[in-house]
């Protein structure tokens, strides 16, 4: 998973700066657990509030589902006791036509989707996400990531020109979590238990860490490199902490040119969907600022969005009215905590 971190200089206010040093370079799991500072701990409270809330209504959905599907079956007996045999009939064959066209469409659906992910792993785009950082974290913060992932996956399926995907440092509780998604196994990736680093070892002048402490700024994406997000919740516990293993192992690292198009609000925080399907949108559009504008909610940018108009043509009507649907997709997903290094420009 990718994670994009902010830097210092981009203005975070006081509750987003980091209770404690930054981790040290090497990422061994420490010696002693440090304890959680107040604000960490309310955020957990309140992130274990947020997953019994979603748990509650989980349950209360597929007890809606099941009363819905009752209701339905005993209106269709229904239609059939009142009906003659001939119109009996009729219903019946109208309803298996019904369903085999749907069968038919899904079908043609995920063949071609099976066809853009074979055609992106052949000469598409190649994009990480480090989850080598799961040591890190807490049962519940990887169940997090592994939403985000989840999400990563569904979105890059649906996109006309999705990049190939990949899960690396994929082992223990990280791995134990995905393996329980539905499907998971199925899924159209590459699956690493292997750093990035190991297992594109003749790739390796290709890899490149996006992180915001990086002074590249991103202004395309080169098909040959091989872009690596990573994934780490609470970021303000390991500050810096993509910068420095990316450093460490000797490979190139970028930012994303967001400072260009829009000025980001206090709250510096991106989640690793958000980052992911920034990356696809590009591909699709080949426009950063079309791609930051549909998917970086509204609260998250200042009024003066745009920062030089030149870079891009204005926005379409049509993403323009898609703001607002964008924005409340995003909150809803933002609140599973899921926090990474946004790659932003210094200063912005």
């Amino acid at each position: 998973m990718v994670a994009a971190a902010a830097n210092d200089d981009n203005g975070v206010d006081n509750d987003l700066k980091p209770d404690s040093e930054p981790a040290p370079a090497n990422l061994s799991p420490p010696a002693e657990q440090k304890p959680l500072s107040k604000n960490a701990q309310k955020k957990q409270v309140k992130q274990q509030r947020y997953e019994a809330k979603k748990a509650e209504k989980k349950a209360q959905e597929k007890e809606h589902k099941r009363k819905e599907g009752e209701r339905k079956h005993k209106e269709w007996e229904e239609t059939l006791a009142n009906a003659t045999e001939e119109e009996r009939l009729k219903l019946i064959e109208s309803r298996k036509s019904l369903r085999k066209e749907r069968m038919e469409k899904r079908s043609e659906e995920k063949e071609k989707k099976m066809e853009r992910l074979t055609r992106a792993k052949e000469i598409g785009q190649n994009v990480v996400v480090d989850v080598d950082f799961a040591h890190l974290m807490s049962e519940l913060e990887i169940s997090s990531l592994v939403q985000q992932i989840m999400y990563c996956y569904v979105v890059n399926g649906r996109s006309a020109t999705p990049c190939h995907l990949w899960l690396t440092g994929v082992k223990g509780e990280m791995s134990r979590q995905l393996d329980k998604l539905p499907g998971f196994e199925k899924w159209f990736i590459e699956k690493e238990s292997r750093c990035y680093i190991e297992a594109m070892a003749d790739r390796k002048e290709s890899l490149v860490y996006l992180t915001a402490d990086s002074e590249t700024v991103l202004d395309e994406l080169d098909p040959e490199s091989i872009y690596i997000i990573g994934g780490l919740v609470d970021r303000n516990r390991f500050k810096g902490i993509t910068m420095n293993k990316a450093q460490e192992q000797g490979i190139k690292t970028a930012k994303l040119p967001i400072g260009e198009y829009m000025k980001m609000s206090s709250s510096q925080v991106l989640t690793v969907n958000q980052v992911v399907e920034i990356l696809v949108k590009f591909l699709e559009t080949r426009d950063w600022k079309t791609s930051f504008f549909t998917v970086i909610p509204q609260r998250k940018r200042t009024g003066g969005d745009l920062v030089d108009s030149s870079k891009s043509e204005p926005l379409s009507e049509e993403h323009q009215d898609k703001e607002g649907d964008e924005d409340e997709k995003h909150d809803l997903l933002e609140r599973k905590k899921l926090c990474v290094e946004v790659p932003l420009e210094n200063g912005s």
